[in-house]
């Protein structure tokens, strides 16, 4: 499952993505309908779904502030809102890369996305690691 922030809303991101993805996509907003969700709610509602992706353009919120499990991922995509239509490309991209092409490799990671690096801590390892290969 992928889990897109609501800032991604009416951008039809998910759209793109289901194009190439297989499993189900929604926005955070669908977890819990009809009520505002604070980005320091998200963990728990990422929690209680089945090995979530999560991903957001809302990266200073997210990057080495989200206490991770391993239970999801979240993927902080470092680009100003103006360059939200890369989101689909980008993530394609990441998730076929071998070290998280499967959700078992995914969970537990917190992935921050640049124009040109691509690194990750881990649960249990605030360490931030590169990705090599990117």
């Amino acid at each position: 499952m992928i889990v897109l922030d609501e800032q991604l809303l009416g951008r039809r991101i998910e759209s793109a993505i289901a194009r190439w993805y297989r499993g189900s996509v929604c926005f955070i907003t669908d977890l819990r309908p009809g009520t505002i969700i604070k980005d320091d709610a998200s963990p728990m509602l990422l929690q209680r779904e089945a090995q979530p992706t999560f991903v957001t353009i809302n990266e200073s919120d997210f990057w080495q502030k989200v206490a991770i499990t391993e239970h999801f991922c979240v993927v902080c995509l470092a680009f100003p809102d103006s360059r939200a239509d890369e989101v689909s490309d980008l993530l394609k991209r990441l998730l076929r890369h071998p070290d998280l092409k499967t959700k078992t490799r995914r969970m537990g990671r917190v992935v921050r996305i640049t124009s040109t690096h691509a690194s990750y801590y881990q649960a249990g390892n605030n360490a931030i690691r590169s990705l090599e290969n990117w």
